[in-house]
Formats: structure tokens, sequence, C-alpha cells
């Protein structure tokens, strides 16, 4: 990059880009991270308004029922349910048959797309492949890349691990720029600023770049951040993108995006490295224009996204623009082992439209920022387990209400609240003789409640030892304890009654 560009475009803070963890927010630290986000009367006003927002837009083309924790009911329109409907379904076959053929058309895309010149990557773990970057960017002598909207790259942490051998990745999505410059990870998997207001976002720039005015007006926020990416688009080496799907069959690339910086990314850079998970892949092109329709709709409520790129290779002889290299990087980090359980293998289906979080009263209250993980609300819930371990995720599964509206609004049908049900059960238990267990399966087992459980379980299955159980606890009742753990945090506290049912009844007139 030239000179000009390095000072236009302002670097994130340095404690940001070298001294970061692999996580910005240790996800251990969720429920102290949900209060901190509870309390915080701002955020869950501004997240309310932001999903009863997105939930109208979505509503508008799906039409959607009264949906429990939605904020308010939306009037369901019969047709465009019953079309809604028709279409997940036609979605979920899909996805459902993609990762049923899963390891064939992975094999299908790497040899089509080989013979149209791009070169394919495998990657089992981020730090496989941050060395497949750093070496692309060496071999070029690049500098710096310039990004289009990627929460895969953001799942391996790629900017802050190229920043720590001196090439800089510089974010060209307006959002997260935004995030960028201000040090945070995404809170949204569609709206990666969707936390920040205005004001905030003024205060940013006015901080961050380089003679530049403070000034709420959106437009020119808008012209201020397109100003400083235009320089890096024109003098970047390399262009990263992520990828929507990949098709097997044509060897094709397809990236949705609505600013036309993904354009630019895998256009106007000499190299193109395109990074996705292996799960991305269906068999035809056609299978694309279903899950499309499904993706904008649910994600920001458009029938089409101003953009819809198809990629096939690098630049050809005789044509005027695009990538003389291309590259695509295939990451697992854990994908494999939700696709090897037929139980957790629709967690793989999922297309990153953000439904579900819109949707959730959870993710509403508490904004993405409070998950610690790349991937938030409902969806991150069921992900980050496969891809982090159960160890450090152990309490993302608890934070649902299961009122089941992630489930319903889903446009691929995964059903989300029985696969959290189960990651609670395989957070407290380990694997049954001969299953292969999760990546820290077992972690939130708990020798007292384990104990207390088989205690319980003693004193039911024994009809004299329950007898005399509900008789001591009775004569005992005075003496309940006023703290019962968890419990009592939000209800009053459990106090055996002065007369068991059985002995009512019996003194009762049922005739």
């Amino acid at each position: 990059m030239n000179t000009a560009a390095s000072a236009t475009a302002p670097r994130p803070p340095a404690s940001t880009s070298h001294e970061a963890p692999l996580t910005f927010v240790d996800p251990r630290r969720f429920k102290a991270n949900t209060a901190e986000a509870v309390d915080d009367a701002h955020l869950r006003a501004s997240f309310r308004s932001a999903m009863d927002f997105l939930q109208t837009k979505r509503a508008a083309h799906f039409g959607t029922a009264n949906i429990e924790g939605s904020g308010r009911d939306t009037p369901a329109n019969g047709q465009a349910v019953d079309a809604f409907e028709a279409l997940r379904g036609v979605g979920e076959a899909i996805r459902q048959y993609s990762l049923s053929h899963l390891p064939a058309l992975l094999e299908q895309l790497e040899q089509r797309l080989t013979e149209r010149g791009v070169r394919v990557h495998w990657a089992q773990t981020p730090e496989e492949a941050n060395a497949i970057f750093l070496a692309i960017a060496r071999r070029h002598q690049a500098g710096g890349m310039v990004k289009g909207k990627s929460m895969v790259s953001e799942e391996i942490e790629l900017n802050h691990r190229m920043a720590e051998h001196g090439v800089h990745c510089l974010e060209s999505d307006m959002g997260e720029y935004i995030v960028q410059l201000a040090g945070e990870r995404p809170s949204h998997i569609i709206m990666p600023a969707i936390h920040k207001t205005k004001q905030q976002i003024a205060q940013l720039f006015a901080e961050q770049i380089p003679d530049t005015p403070y000034t709420e007006d959106v437009d020119a926020l808008i012209a201020i951040g397109r100003r400083v990416l235009r320089h890096e688009f024109r003098d970047a080496k390399i262009g990263v993108s992520g990828v929507n799907f990949l098709v097997a069959e044509t060897g094709t690339l397809a990236l949705v995006e609505n600013e036309g910086n993904g354009r630019m990314c895998t256009t106007v850079p000499d190299v193109h490295i395109a990074i996705t998970g292996i799960e991305k892949v269906v068999e035809r092109l056609e299978h694309v224009l279903p899950l499309y329709a499904l993706l904008t709709r649910s994600a920001t409520g458009q029938a089409v996204t101003t953009y819809l790129n198809l990629i096939s290779g690098p630049r050809r002889p005789g044509e005027l623009d695009g990538p003389q290299e291309m590259h695509l990087i295939l990451l697992d980090n854990g994908r494999s082992q939700a696709y090897r359980d037929a139980d957790f293998r629709p967690t793989l289906q999922c297309i990153r439209c953000g439904a579900c979080m819109n949707h959730c009263p959870v993710y509403a209250r508490i904004g993405g920022l409070a998950y610690g993980t790349t991937y938030p609300g409902p969806i991150g819930s069921i992900i980050s387990p496969h891809l982090l371990g159960l160890e450090p995720t152990q309490d993302l599964p608890t934070a649902s209400s299961l009122c089941g509206a992630c489930g319903e609004v889903c446009p691929v049908g995964i059903p989300i609240p029985e696969l959290l049900m189960q990651l609670r059960h395989a957070a407290k238990h380990a694997a049954p003789p001969g299953q292969t267990p999760l990546a820290g399966q077992a972690a939130a087992t708990d020798w007292k409640e384990a104990a207390a459980w088989k205690a319980w379980a003693g004193v039911y299955a024994n009809p004299t030892l329950y007898r005399g159980f509900l008789g001591m606890a009775r004569r005992l009742r005075a003496l309940t304890p006023p703290w019962q753990a968890g419990w009592t945090e939000h209800r009053t506290p459990l106090k055996p009654a002065a007369q068991s049912l059985r002995a009512r009844l019996k003194g009762m007139d049922l005739g």
C-alpha cells in the first residue's frame, strides 16, 4: 500500500491488534456479561427497537404468527406464512441433501475449482487457516489485505493474527469497519455494528480518522468511510471475502452483499482469498436460488440484495478485471464434529441469516457482545460448542427461554430448541459407552448436583422412603431455608405443604 493510503486509513489500536486473545470476551464470563448488559438500559432499548424493526421487515415478506418474545403481536398473513413454509421446506431439503452428500460434494467442488485455476486449501483449525493466509501474503510481499464481510474470518481472528506478523487487514464492510475501529467484535452476524448509535459512530470517526470533523449526519458518515476505503481497494494486493454458497457442479462461489465492497475486494486486488466453512456447499446452481430467497428475506427483509456475485475463478485471457490469482480456504474447526453426529448435523444447515437472533427474547435484551463468541444468539449457542468445545461454552445452551421463536422463524428448519436441550444434556453428562464424546462433554458436571439427583431418584423410586421423606419434610417445613441456590434468585422459596395432596383428597367429598 502506498504512503497516502496508509496515512488516510486509520489502523485499529495496537492493543486490539496485537494483544487480543482468541476471543475478545471469554465466553466463560457469559453470566457476568449478561448481568452487565441487562443493567444497560440504553443497550436494551436500542436492541429492542432494532429487533422490532427487523421482525417487521421480515414479516412483510413471510408474515408471522404470534411469536412469543417478539415484543408485540404482528398480524399474520396466512398466504405469506404458507408461502414461507413451502419455501422453507425446499430450503431445508436442499441443505439436508447437501449435508448428506457433503464429502462427495467437497471433492467435486475442489476438482471443478482446480480446473478453473483456483487453488483450494483445507484447514482443520484456525491456526492452519491463518498460516495459509500468512504464507500467501509473504509470497506476494503484501503488507495489508482489504476484507469484505466474512464471519469465518472473524472466527479465526484473521485481523489480529495477521497484525501479529505485520500484515494489516482493513474491513471494508461499513459495519465491520466501525467495530474494527472500536476494537470490538461484531454483535450481529448480518449487522455488525447494530449496537452502536450514530453519536457513538460520529465520535469514533472523529477520534480515529485523521482530519475528520464530528458530524451526526448519517450520509456524511457513510461518505467518510467510503473515502477512506476507496484508497485501500485501489492499492491492496490481496482482497479477502467470505462465501455464502459453494456450488460443487460448476465450481462457483456465490457472495451476497449490499454495499459493493465484496465485489471490489474480489475483483480489484491482484489476489483474491475466499474463506468459508466446509458446510456451505450445495450440489447445483439451481439450489442457490431458493436459499438466496430465504436468506435475503429472513436477514434484512429484502426480496433481493443489491449484489449477488457468482465467482468462478481468476481473470482469464481477454478479461478486463478480476484477480490474477485466486484461493479458497475450506475451514473445518469443529464442523466435522457436528457432522458426524446425526442429532447435531442439522446445526450445519444454517445459512447465517440472523433471523433467530432477531426473534430471540434473550438476544434482544443482552445483545451479541455478551456471548463472547463469533456467532451469538440461538445459532451461536448451538454451533459455538462445536467450534470452541463445551468447556468454555457450557452456559450458552442455557441462554434460552425455549419459547421456540428461533425454530419457528429459521428459514431452513433447524430445530434449535431441541439442539439446545441436547447440548444442555451433553454439558452435564458423559457420552454413552461406544459413542464419541463432544469436545468438552460433561464439563458442566457438578458432583453436588449429581449427588442430589441420585438421592432424589433413590427416594422417589422407593415408596417407603418417599412417604417417609414427605412426612419428615412436612414436620420440618418451618426450617425451610429462604435461599435455595439459583431457584430463589427470581422465585419464592419452595416450602413443603402442611398437608399432602393425598391427605387432602381423602378428606374431600368427590362424589
